[in-house]
């Protein structure tokens, strides 16, 4: 169906810029096409801005900020930035000239402001922006990768004039991650060279990552049009992990065959015109020189000899048992998009209503889709939040509030900042703030949490109120009751939903540390789709299933032996699936 993606007949720009979903394979394809070229002679710097990077990982040898020969890879230079220390730094120098001047709660509200992933995004930006107008790297280097492009929304921020004002020491809407330029006057030059760079179709490619699945195909739809429409248009889309049938006749083989297949057939309409390469499914880890240089050439099948932690593997009816046992009355499912969260909370659902408790069931997937996962009744109550309409509804709420105080260049800067996850998250979670307020009778169950962050930017944004009245947003009652309560870890619990691969457990260590920030109890995990859990029998994803191994065990040690495992399905769990789930 397309061809294999190998740079070795590929002609590639100096500025190569790979994105995606976690846990799609972004910077294992970055390090192959890094030492793909370096092979081919060329000198090739290799960057990782990415936050949860496992490029130490990857080329097992310690890496830093300024960059470290690959002695195996003659050519290679790798540097692995920290954009989450260059935040920390950005973030003590924008509050810094405000100690002693401004009250400890608006401190601390602007200190939560600069703590999200937006501002880790600009602290990122800053990182590579030096790479990319340093002349003396541009002439050292015939290409040089970015593993992880900046998104849409860091690049429209850019672009602001009153993003490189002090407002965030002025005014705020109380929602989101204002004020993440504050203080980076100096750079604005080199920002917008940076910026010019990446739209130069001569000198750039953005490589957009996928797998051969619906979420991470919407995903990559949506960052490849909101940068077009910022002017990237040189893309390039690469499916990772596409099956190659090895044997006949094996059902689970057959299965994912299939539903990749179909995905394949649904691309997204507007990347149907890109240019479009593949990368076949792996059976091994992609670490190591050895395997990493393989990657876009061949496969082989060999697994170490790894061993489980445990005899048997907990499944979803531990969970529920506990649930139950330890009478939670708030339960959300929490995890990165695609890791099947939904599937999750319905079948949690099902199984505390058959235990005779009464069930509330809410989430952002359309009630339709949910009404075919699961039937309303027998306990359980089914309501959906609409994501589009709560955004829309907060957004116009805060800028009608905006434009009786603010010019007009603000009033970009706010409408641009809307867009951002953290708003989102916090428009949601209102109306999520409201079916719980009155749901005191039975079980709630959330398909999606906020991250910690949200959650210290409503506290922080709620003690600022009680000292300075000129925010622009309003928090409900119903949202200041529920944070207490979701901090009592007698009431709520968080499941943190994953998959048995690297980068999902990393960002889903990380979504733990952010809960524990915000002081919120994570007990359980659950990992989906594993195929160790099924019996196949092709040599390939017999391989890649023992190769799951070592991150069960990884999970297992986390949650200190309170995790589930659910086995890959080759088709949708609902009905009579969710309740054979939970047996």
């Amino acid at each position: 169906m397309y061809k294999l993606f190998n740079p070795d007949n590929i002609k590639l720009t100096k500025y190569l810029f790979f994105t995606g979903k976690g846990g799609v394979g972004k910077t294992s394809t970055a390090c192959a096409t890094a030492i793909t070229l370096a092979d081919q002679g060329k000198k090739v710097l290799l960057v990782s801005t990415d936050p949860a990077s496992n490029l130490q990982d990857v080329f097992g040898i310690s890496l830093t900020s300024k960059g470290t020969p690959i002695q195996e890879v003659p050519n290679l230079v790798v540097a692995n930035l920290n954009p989450e220390e260059a935040a920390k730094a950005y973030k003590e120098s924008v509050i810094a000239p405000y100690k002693g001047k401004l009250p400890a709660s608006v401190l601390q509200n602007m200190e939560e402001q600069l703590s999200g992933s937006c501002t880790v995004e600009i602290a990122a930006f800053n990182e590579f922006s030096n790479f990319i107008t340093d002349e003396k790297t541009q002439i050292e280097y015939d290409h040089i990768l970015f593993d992880t492009a900046p998104t849409g929304h860091t690049l429209r921020m850019l672009q602001l004039p009153s993003a490189w004002s002090n407002f965030i020491s002025e005014s705020t809407h109380g929602a989101s991650c204002l004020g993440q330029l504050s203080g980076l006057e100096s750079k604005k030059e080199v920002y917008k060279n940076a910026v010019n760079t990446l739209a130069d179709g001569k000198m750039t490619t953005l490589i957009l990552i996928s797998r051969p699945e619906y979420s991470p195909l919407q995903e990559a739809e949506r960052a490849s049009r909101e940068l077009k429409e910022l002017g990237v248009h040189n893309q390039l889309l690469v499916v990772n992990g596409v099956l190659e049938l090895d044997v006949e006749n094996d059902e689970i083989a057959d299965k994912l065959y299939a539903k990749q297949q179909e995905a394949l057939r649904n691309i997204p309409e507007s990347l149907r015109d890109t240019l479009t390469y593949k990368i076949p499914l792996r059976a091994y880890n992609i670490t190591g020189i050895k395997n990493i240089r393989m990657l876009l050439k061949e496969d082989y099948l060999e697994s170490q000899n790894y061993k489980l932690n445990k005899e048997e593997l907990p499944k979803v009816k531990a969970l529920i048992e506990d649930l139950y046992a330890s009478k939670k009355r708030v339960i959300f499912t929490m995890g990165k998009g695609g890791v099947g969260k939904t599937t999750l909370a319905a079948a949690i659902a099902i199984g505390l209503a058959d235990k005779g408790v009464k069930v509330h069931l809410t989430t952002t997937d359309p009630a339709d889709h949910l009404k075919f996962v699961v039937e309303e009744g027998h306990g359980i109550r089914l309501s959906k939040i609409d994501e589009k309409e709560e955004l829309r509804n907060y957004t116009k709420a805060v800028l009608a509030k905006a434009r009786e105080t603010m010019a007009d260049e603000d009033i970009a800067y706010v409408e641009e900042d809307l867009r951002s996850p953290c708003t989102q998250e916090i428009a949601v979670f209102r109306a999520f703030a409201e079916i719980v307020d009155n749901a005191d009778d039975e079980i709630v169950v959330i398909d999606t949490a906020p991250t910690g962050h949200t959650l210290l930017l409503l506290d922080a944004t709620q003690s600022y109120h009680k000292e300075i009245q000129k925010s622009q947003g309003d928090i409900p009652e119903a949202v200041k009751n529920l944070l207490p309560r979701l901090r009592d870890e007698k009431e709520t619990e968080v499941v943190i939903v994953t998959l048995p691969e690297a980068t999902p457990v990393y960002e889903a260590m990380r979504l733990q540390e952010d809960l524990k920030r915000a002081g919120i109890n994570n007990k359980w995990w659950v990992i989906n789709s594993s195929l160790f859990m099924t019996n196949t029998q092709s040599p390939l994803l017999k391989t890649k299933s023992l190769n799951e191994i070592p991150w069960i065990n990884k999970v297992d040690e986390i949650s200190h032996g309170n995790f589930a495992v659910i086995p890959w399905k080759g088709e949708e769990i609902k009905g009579e699936k969710l309740v054979d789930l939970i047996r």
